[in-house]
Formats: structure tokens, sequence, C-alpha cells
């Protein structure tokens, strides 16, 4: 239903609209500062744009915890499923931001910046005495910050963090279900493990930047409303109708090409958002879980698939010639190599989810108070020899390798691996829906894939409740990890 048709609200609903359509448009003008920043940005011009972005999150703030939208939320009625969604999601916006004290936000925000930068100084030499004082301040304000959001909607404090990302998940469900994983991967691990990885695909860069335009345009992002640019970190953001991402060709040129169908995935997403919802709470995405899960389903779940080696394996031929070709059995194999590696970000299908669990362990300890920051690194590495069979020789290979703690950024990491296994639970879904999937994929036919993810997952925005609301109605179950295990299985065993 477009808004307006049918009207069953009232007046302080219409307010809340306005009122938060300003606040979609500040924060998506913070988005697109970022961006520039990470981008295109001088390095002489962050204080100017730490200004900015202050001043843009300062505004959304007071415009979210005024007191005229408390009492228009109090008031607001909606009967219309969509702007009943609207109205939940308003609300939870709403009494996340009123809970914390102003003090605490800002003490939070200059504990994060001082940390980011002690980080970026620390992590080349894995100074971690550095780095402690910086990060101890950073993880005592986050345990008060979750501590008062906790209580405020009965949540415990790990939960109350773990809800910003994926709102309505549960620790109790994460960890569950990561000692599922626990119990099952290193085994798998140990069986298909194939030693140092082989190279891949490699070319000059203009070759390589036009074959990722033509997967960009094999998946429907069209120029005019998708760009692509270099970064140190792959990311993608922006809106429906101006979504920009970015890779990094400093590394190996084949992961670079994932790298953009990962970061394609993520902006078929934003490009797949309901249009009628834009500037509104319910027209967001579902969370991270759900974002990671469209990144996974285009990156791990068809584009390292044999089918997609068979049109990869075309696409370099046709810019490379045959002394660039590759026999797609070959590309399959570099496609699917695992071998655990102490870098997250450079980690197999197969061994990824072993990293979050090793920093799933560590954040909830550090929020409990069961860890001390001090005893981050030996926990850690503890963590990483216990479930990948590997010990870092030092912390920037071990815990301060991620910049997600310096930047308060707790309860993000399950996040990552509860998206694959939504990619594969929604994966399983479309191919009974789609029994010619791999067929249309080889061919380089990415619309039956594309069209499916948008009536399942995009086109909801957030109408469900939770990642779980979203993934039960595409696939008639809650998240598990059935699926995940059984694709691995197939992938790597079979």
């Amino acid at each position: 239903m477009r808004r307006g048709e049918h009207w069953m609200g009232n007046g302080s609903y219409e307010r809340l609209e306005r009122r938060f359509a300003r606040i979609g448009d500040l924060n998506a003008a913070a988005r697109t500062v970022r961006w520039y920043s990470l981008t295109y940005g001088p390095p002489g011009g962050e204080a100017s744009r730490g200004h900015q972005l202050a001043t843009l999150g300062g505004l959304a703030h007071e415009l979210l915890t005024a007191p005229e939208a408390a009492e228009a939320l109090a008031a607001a009625e909606a009967d219309e499923p969509w702007q009943a969604a609207n109205l939940r999601e308003m609300r939870r916006l709403h009494t996340a931001a009123s809970a914390v004290p102003s003090e605490l936000v800002e003490a939070k925000a200059r504990a994060v910046s001082r940390a980011q930068a002690v980080w970026h100084a620390a992590r080349p030499e894995g100074d971690f005495a550095a780095f402690l004082p910086a990060l101890r301040d950073v993880v005592e304000r986050t345990r008060e910050d979750a501590q008062i959001k906790g209580e405020a909607r009965g949540l415990a404090p790990y939960d109350a963090l773990l809800d910003i990302y994926d709102p309505g998940r549960r620790n109790a469900e994460v960890a569950a279900m990561f000692g599922e994983l626990e119990a099952v991967l290193p085994g798998v691990i140990d069986r298909v493990r194939g030693g140092p990885k082989p190279p891949g695909p490699e070319g000059p860069r203009e070759g390589l930047e036009r074959i990722a335009r033509r997967m960009m345009a094999m998946l429907g992002l069209e120029e005019r409303h998708v760009r692509l640019d270099e970064s140190a970190h792959p990311f993608s953001t922006g809106e429906q109708d101006d979504v920009r991402i970015t890779t990094r060709w400093s590394g190996p040129p084949g992961e670079a090409l994932m790298g953009v169908l990962h970061e394609s995935g993520h902006a078929l997403y934003t490009r797949g958002l309901p249009e009628d919802w834009r500037r509104q709470p319910v027209g967001r995405n579902r969370g991270m879980t759900a974002h990671e899960s469209q990144s996974l389903s285009i990156e791990m779940q068809a584009c390292r698939s044999r089918a997609f080696a068979v049109h990869y394996a075309r696409l370099l031929e046709e810019e490379f010639g045959p002394e660039g070709a590759w026999e797609p059995g070959r590309l399959y194999g570099v496609l699917t190599h695992v071998e655990p590696d102490l870098i997250r970000v450079e980690a197999d299908e197969v061994s990824y989810p072993l990293h979050i669990a090793v920093r799933h362990r560590c954040e909830t300890a550090l929020i409990s108070g069961a860890l001390d920051p001090a005893d981050l690194p030996d926990a850690f590495d503890d963590a990483v020899e216990a479930l990948l069979g590997i010990r870092p020789p030092g912390p920037r290979e071990g815990c301060m390798q991620d910049i997600h703690w310096s930047g308060g950024s707790f309860g993000y990491f399950p996040t990552y691996t509860l998206g694959a296994l939504m990619a594969a639970q929604l994966a399983e879904a479309m191919r009974a829906a789609l029994p010619d999937l791999d067929r249309e994929i080889e061919r380089g036919n990415f619309r039956p894939l594309v069209g499916w993810l948008r009536e399942n997952v995009h086109s909801r925005g957030c109408l469900d409740a939770s990642s779980d609301g979203l993934v039960k109605q595409a696939t008639g179950r809650p998240l598990d990890t059935g699926a995940f295990l059984r694709h691995v299985e197939e992938r790597y065993s079979g």
C-alpha cells in the first residue's frame, strides 16, 4: 500500500512522518560525508568533516528525542500494517535514543574518537600497551550505555547491544547457534584444508575494473544510480537511488572482484528497499544480519558456485584473451579454497564463522566484566588457537586487527555469521522455488535470483519486526544453522 492510501492514522502520526523524514535526510547526509571522507576527502580535512558529522548527528538526535516527539509517539495511532510497522520502528528508535543521558553520549563519543586515533597509530606495531587505556575507556562507556539501554527495555546489557544491529536478536540464541558451528566446522576444515592459497585471476587494473562493472550490470545495478570507487576497506552506503560501493585494488585482483560482488549485494538491498516508504524508518533495511545476508547471497551463495565459475571464466577470457583465460574447474577451486588464516577479512567461508565466534566470546566477556581489557590479548589468542588451530604471533594479527572495538561497536560482530546463516537459508528456499537457477547463473542471468530477493527481502524493508520474522516469511522457519551446515557439507565435502 502506498502512503496516504486508506488513511487510518491521526494527526500525531502525520507529524511523526514529517519529523522522521527530516531525521532520515540528516542521517543520509552524514552517510554521504562519511563516504567522501573514505574515498576522495583530503586527510587534512578530517577535522572539518568531523564537525559536520557531529552537527548532523546532533540535529538528528535532537529531533528524535525532543519532547514534541515523545508527545506525538504517545498519541499516535496507525492500523494499516505498513503505518503500524513504521510507528513501531519510530518508538524503538526513540526509546533507545532517549534512554541514555547526553553526558554519556558525549563521553562515549570522545572515548571512541580517542580510541580510534590510538588504534590507527598503535596497530602497525601491535602496541597493545599503548592502546589499552583508550580501549578500557571505550569498554567502560559501552558497558554503562548497555546497562542503561537494557534497563529501559528489560534486556540484559549485551542483548541491548545486539538489538542495535539485529533488532529482536538475543545472545542466548546466538550462543546456541555458534556452539553448533564450533562443534562441526573445525572437523570440516581438517578434512578439506588445502594449504597456502593459490593465486587467483590477475590482469591490468583497467581490465579488472571493466569486469567489475560488467558484474555490477549483470546484477542489475545501473550506473546512473550506483558508483564504484576505491577505498582502503570495501564498503557500501547510500540511498535507494544513490548507492556508492567501493573495493580495494591494492590486494589480490581476484579478491577485489569478489569484493565488488559482495558490496553489490549490499547495494542491491539498498536499491530494492520500498520506494513508497523512503525517508521513513520502516523503509530502511532490517538490520545488519539481513544486510550481510544479502551481500553473502551474491558473493558466497551465487558467485563462488560451480555455476558462476563458468560465467566468470567467460568474462576473464573475453577481457584478457586466451592467455588470461581460466578453466572453470580451476577457478572454482580458487573460489572455494579452505585454509585457516589469522586475518578475519581474508578468511574462507568455512573458517570465517570461527573468527566471529572468537570475537563473540571476547566481547561478551568484556561487557559482562568477566574479562578485563588488559587480559584481552591472551583470551583472544587462546580462542583462536582453540577454534582454528593457529596462534597469533602478537596483537597486530590478534585482538588489534579489527577497528570495531575501538569504535565501540560491540554486538556487531555476530551479525557477520548470522548473515551467512540467513544467506544459506534463503538460498535453500530460492533454489526450491527456482529449479533452473544454476543454469541461469552459468549464463550470467541474475534476474531470477535478484527478483526473488526483491520480493522476499528487499521490498519488505522493516515491515517484519525482526530478521527472524523476515527470514521466516521467506523460508518458513526462523533462523537456524541447518541450511548453512548443509551448504558447507555439499560444497566442500561432496
